[in-house]
């Protein structure tokens, strides 16, 4: 069996392509031009190059793009400053502050802080509340970005037994719950592994669809998956190598060439899931512009 590559650096380019025309729509109707803006503290070197792809992006679909740079010793209290600052900015339809921040600061304060309707990186309570209702919301970036993949490349979920390895709330919780909805992309019969599940081989060995999001690199390996399975690898782990420019490379959950030849469908590190949070992040901004989720 050959696997079929996901190609999410490609799926991504057309969503662009997609947004980048509404917004040329959006401008000739005299509409005001969509606004992200990102909080970045410190310097990690993951969130820079994130932050940087993001404002990239938001060049390519015609977007403004604003970058608030704080230093890794700001306080607690003055990132709450400038997050009311970004709240209470008309111009501003939405902004993120990257995470992680630095351990000084409490991370959920930060999340909660921020507007709702300006959240479109889906990670406030109200937001995730409404995704579990079913109601309109800002759904987080990835696990919007995966759905995208799956519905694109019309994988089947319907009755699917899929197994979520991570219960992270970026990534593996909201993942359990948008593929176990009633909806087009849902209804599977959803497992969600983490450090402490027992035997978890025996779980992924019955998976016909596996997310694979826990940060370890090369962590699910080929006697862990059935033939015919769709794995989506959500890791990007930075590895020192001697091999590139940079230094590092990225490596994903997924010992790629071990497993793919048993797959029926993979995504690869990089060119998978990555590009298509930052197409969520924009289609959410877009929303969020178009004041379509919160009227």
């Amino acid at each position: 069996m050959s696997a079929q590559l996901i190609d999410g650096k490609k799926i991504s380019l057309e969503i662009q392509e997609e947004i980048a025309h509404e917004v040329k729509t959006m401008l000739g109707a005299g509409m005001k031009q969509p606004h992200l803006a990102a909080v970045l503290v410190g310097n990690d070197g993951g969130s820079e190059t994130y932050v940087a792809s993001k404002i990239k992006t938001c060049e390519r679909v015609g977007f403004k793009s604003s970058l608030i740079r704080l230093p890794e010793t700001v306080s607690e209290e003055e990132l709450l400053k400038t997050v009311h600052a970004l709240n209470n900015d008309k111009d501003v339809d939405g902004f993120i502050v990257q995470l992680p921040l630095p351990k000084h600061i409490a991370e959920h304060k930060i999340i909660e802080a921020i507007d709702p309707k300006k959240d479109v990186d889906g990670f406030h309570p109200i937001n995730v509340g409404r995704m579990v209702l079913d109601l309109p919301c800002y759904v987080s970036a990835t696990p919007y970005g995966i759905v995208e993949l799956l519905r694109k490349y019309k994988i089947e979920t319907s009755g699917k037994n899929c197994v979520v390895i991570g219960r992270s709330h970026i990534v593996g919780s909201p993942m359990s719950i948008l593929l176990a909805k009633n909806t087009a992309l849902g209804n599977c019969t959803v497992t969600l592994c983490h450090s402490r599940t027992k035997d978890l081989t025996s779980h992924t060995l019955k998976a016909d669809i596996i997310i694979c999001a826990l940060g370890q690199p090369e962590f699910l390996k080929a006697d862990m998956v059935k033939d015919g399975v769709v794995v989506i690898d959500v890791g990007t782990t930075r590895v020192k190598s001697t091999e590139t420019k940079s230094g590092f490379k990225l490596k994903g959950d997924v010992k790629f060439d071990e497993v793919a030849p048993k797959c029926s469908y993979i995504t690869p590190v990089p060119g998978g899931v990555g590009p298509m949070t930052i197409a969520s992040l924009i289609k959410n901004t877009l929303l969020a512009a178009k004041k379509e989720i919160y009227k």
